[in-house]
Formats: C-alpha cells, sequence, structure tokens
C-alpha cells in the first residue's frame, strides 16, 4: 500500500466548497481519509501552499510527452483533445498507452479526419499534423452530399463506440459547409448521449457573408437536439465581439439549452496557415493583415499577400501565431479579461505541440532541445492564476479551482464514469493533486521563449503518483490513464 501525506496545506475541494488548512491523504491513487494515516506514509509538507485537485484542460492538442510536461509545470493533471479529437481513436488510445503519457488523456471523435477520409481521400492519420495538413485541402473545405455525410457519420458512430469522448466539430474550418452537417452532428451526439466541442464559424458582425451565425448555429443546435453542446475559446472565434456571443450563450442557457464554454487568456491566436480563414482575401474578416500572422518555429512574419498564399500552398499544416488583440492596449486587454468575468468560462489551453528545430516531433528529454509552441501550451493555467487572482483579485482561490479544475470534469460526467472522480478532492476521488505555491505561481513562456516552464508548482500528482516534486520534474514518471465515454 503507497500512501503520501500533504501535510498542512490550505486544501480547496471545489467539489465540496471548503477551504481550509488541513492534511491531505493519498492512497493507492485515490484521496483516502486522512485520520487513517499510516506509520510509514510518505510526507510533503505543505505549509504555506495552496492544495487542489489538478486541472483538467479539455482543449489540449499536444498528445505527446514533451507537451504534457510542459503542461504538468502548470498544473495540468488531464489533457484533452476534445475540439479536434484524433481518428481512429482506438490507435490513439493504444499508442499513448504503449509509449507512456506523464498526464491523463482522452480524445473526441474528430469529424474533421472523418470528412477528410470521406471527402478528399485522405486517411486519417492519430496525430495534429494530420488533421492540419486538411485544412488548404478544397475537397475537405466543400459541403458533403447526403451519400458522403452519412459515410462520416458512420466513422463517427464507430468512433464513439471505440471510446470517443464525444464529437470535435471544427467547422469554422469549412465556413462554406451546409449548416445542416451541424445538425446532424448534434443528433448523432444525442443519441449517443455525448456533447459536441463546437470550433464555430465567424459571427455575424466580423463576416456578414457567413451561412449562419457561429453562435446562433451552436446555440440553435442544442436548443433543438437538446444535446450538450461545449463553445472552444469563445474569445478567439469572437475577437472583438465577445460581449454579443456571451450574451447569445447566455440566453441559450436561460431558456434551457445545454451550453458550457470556455477561453484561454491571450490575444494571440495559432492554426495552420492553410485555414480557410487565413486566406489573404478573408483577413479583413478579422480586422488582420499578412503581417500579423508569424510562422512557427522560424519566427518569420509574413511579409505580404504574395507570400502568405505561396506559404499556404507549399506547407497548409504549418502552424503559425494569429495577433487578433493586442494585450498592451487596454481596450483590447479589457474585452479579454471581460470573458474571464464571466461566471461560466471554464479556462482551457488550446496547447499545441512543441515544433522542434531538429525536425522531431516528440522527445523524453528534459529540458526541451530548442524548438517553438504557442505560450498557452505552457502558461495557461499559471497566467490565468497570475493575472486573475494575484494581480487583479478577480477570483479568489476556490473559484481558481472551479473554473480550472471542476467545472471542466463535470463537462464529461454523464458519459465518461473516470471523470466523476476528477476535478475535486473528496473521498475515493482520483489523486489528481496540484500543491503550488500562491505568491510565485507564474507563466514564464513568451512568444520568443515559448517553450519557458510556468514556475510555482511544487508537487504534482497524476493517479497518485508524483510527476513533478519540489518543482523538478520526474523523468521516469508516466502514470497517465485514458479516460473513454
Amino acid at each position: 500500500m503507497t500512501e503520501i501525506v500533504i501535510r498542512g496545506g490550505r486544501v480547496i475541494d471545489p467539489g465540496a466548497g471548503t477551504d481550509e488548512v488541513r492534511d491531505l491523504l493519498v492512497r493507492d491513487g485515490s484521496i483516502a481519509d486522512a485520520a487513517t494515516v499510516s506509520e510509514g506514509a510518505v510526507v510533503v509538507d505543505a505549509t504555506g501552499l495552496v492544495v487542489g485537485p489538478g486541472f483538467v484542460d479539455v482543449h489540449s492538442h499536444v498528445n505527446t510527452i514533451a507537451g504534457q510536461r510542459l503542461q504538468a509545470f502548470d498544473g495540468v493533471t488531464t489533457a484533452l483533445d476534445l475540439e479536434i479529437g484524433l481518428m481512429p481513436v482506438a490507435v490513439a488510445l493504444q499508442r499513448a498507452a504503449e509509449e507512456g503519457r506523464p498526464l491523463n488523456y482522452g480524445y473526441s471523435a474528430s469529424w474533421a479526419a472523418a470528412r477528410g477520409l470521406v471527402l478528399a481521400g485522405v486517411e486519417p492519420v492519430p496525430d495534429l499534423a494530420g488533421v492540419l495538413a486538411l485544412m488548404g485541402n478544397e475537397h475537405w473545405q466543400a459541403s458533403s452530399s447526403p451519400v458522403q455525410r452519412d459515410r462520416w457519420l458512420d466513422l463517427l458512430s464507430g468512433e464513439l463506440a471505440d471510446g470517443a469522448l464525444g464529437i470535435g466539430v471544427p467547422i469554422g474550418y469549412t465556413p462554406r459547409a451546409e449548416p445542416s452537417e451541424f445538425l446532424h452532428v448534434a443528433r448523432l451526439a444525442g443519441a449517443n448521449g455525448v456533447p459536441v466541442f463546437a470550433h464555430v464559424r465567424n459571427l455575424i458582425e466580423a463576416d456578414p457573408d457567413v451561412l449562419v451565425d457561429g453562435a446562433d448555429e451552436v446555440t440553435a443546435a442544442a436548443a433543438e437536439t437538446g444535446v450538450a453542446m461545449h463553445y472552444c475559446h469563445v474569445n478567439s472565434t469572437s475577437g472583438r465581439h465577445v460581449e454579443r456571443a456571451l450574451g447569445t450563450i447566455h440566453a441559450a442557457v436561460a431558456a434551457g439549452s445545454r451550453v458550457t464554454y470556455e477561453a484561454y487568456p491571450y490575444g494571440t491566436a495559432c492554426t495552420g496557415i492553410g485555414a480557410a480563414f487565413l486566406a489573404p482575401e478573408r483577413l479583413h474578416v478579422w480586422g488582420l493583415k499578412p503581417h500579423n500572422l508569424v510562422l512557427l518555429p522560424s519566427g518569420e512574419r509574413i511579409a505580404d499577400a504574395a507570400r502568405l498564399r505561396e506559404v499556404r500552398a507549399a506547407t497548409p499544416g504549418a502552424l503559425c501565431l494569429i495577433e487578433i488583440l493586442d494585450e498592451s492596449d487596454p481596450s483590447d486587454r479589457a474585452l479579454l479579461e471581460g470573458t474571464f468575468a464571466d461566471p461560466g468560462t471554464i479556462v482551457a489551453s488550446d496547447a499545441l505541440p512543441v515544433t522542434f528545430t531538429d525536425g522531431t516531433r516528440d522527445t523524453r528529454q528534459w529540458p526541451l532541445p530548442e524548438g517553438a509552441t504557442h505560450p498557452r501550451t505552457a502558461g495557461t493555467f499559471a497566467k490565468a492564476l497570475r493575472r486573475f487572482v494575484r494581480e487583479t483579485g478577480s477570483w479568489d482561490w476556490p473559484e481558481a479551482f472551479r473554473r480550472c479544475s471542476y467545472l471542466p470534469a463535470r463537462l464529461l460526467d454523464a458519459h465518461a464514469p473516470a471523470a466523476r472522480r476528477k476535478g475535486h478532492l473528496g473521498i475515493g476521488a482520483d489523486a489528481d493533486v496540484v500543491v503550488l505555491d500562491p505568491e510565485r505561481v507564474t507563466d514564464q513562456a513568451t512568444v520568443l521563449a515559448s517553450t519557458a516552464p510556468s514556475h510555482g508548482v511544487r508537487h504534482l500528482l497524476v493517479n497518485g503518483e508524483p510527476v513533478i516534486r519540489d518543482g523538478e520534474l520526474l523523468p521516469d514518471a508516466y502514470p497517465g490513464r485514458a479516460l473513454r465515454s
């Protein structure tokens, strides 16, 4: 029997609504009654530190050992790829189990990959690069015929049967797809009792020619089908119209629909350069010019429309930073931070894999070799804690754990039994625990140093096994387990 007692910390359990200085006992991977500590238990001194359930990131594309290690230093214990997902999900789950993962993992059924196979004949590869490569494919961007639609719906049904945690629908990347496609996905999700995780189309204020307003499409589908809808990164898809998007969501929730939403605390977005909305003739919709796009890992700032067309044609899956909001501008910063003042906003990172300069896709080396990613991969949760707890006081610590741990885990309760043991510290919960220094926790990642790990996480346990101890990574720790529907 393995026991760890985390002694004398400020223990915050958003599940029970408690916040008190006490001991926390971990026994055989679960939270146990601290009144029954064995004599040989390993003691972790948490005096002056905050102890809470590890963060549950429902929007992480890292799917790698290297990326998960960066997220571990950000307080994350469960990293789920739900917006886009992976296909075949059974292969993705098997690969992660065989390679080992520091954090818990799981995937949605990938609408993008299923469409890619049916509409473009592209065999699915279970990693983000495979989906990003579809971005500039004109066949994939087209609408589905009824026969094609039925074929990819069947593929998605099979993925759900193999343990996918919902259906990821980045319909914002196929802006001309018929709105009926989204409704068919919602009905399939409802029939299987799983949520839809949506990267929405443009809002009509930004793009008057959009087939249907992105916020309206999600909320109308939720109302019509009764399915649980999750609105991914409401900040980056809404830009300067985020208040209206949130208002549409609030009205839908008030009317009885199940709609949840997330954001990350950065004004700069990131995706594949081949995305339809980054075509030179479409940048005006976002108030952007080519020079607002920066390629990773080279750091090249796109000079003009001709260079943008060249890069999109040659490497549509190449990652690029997109300067949507300027955090140094008070009005832009107020828009971004106002999203997190909304009591329903979940923190989620949209973390991306590290693009290493030597061409490797992953590594067990630590510290990481030279590479680049979006700073949100390493710093989302620590930045939110620094900004909203310590600097502005917008949240107290219980509120921070509610948004970072408790609410995201509850998205999966109805269909993924393992999720019910996450996001809280009740007896019998999984021992996914973060112990952090409340005065020092902060992000370090920047655009120029995008893989700099966050500071302040002193200890991180995943399923009761330490991944970080005394602020240092344990390189042989791979205790992550799969979440399945």
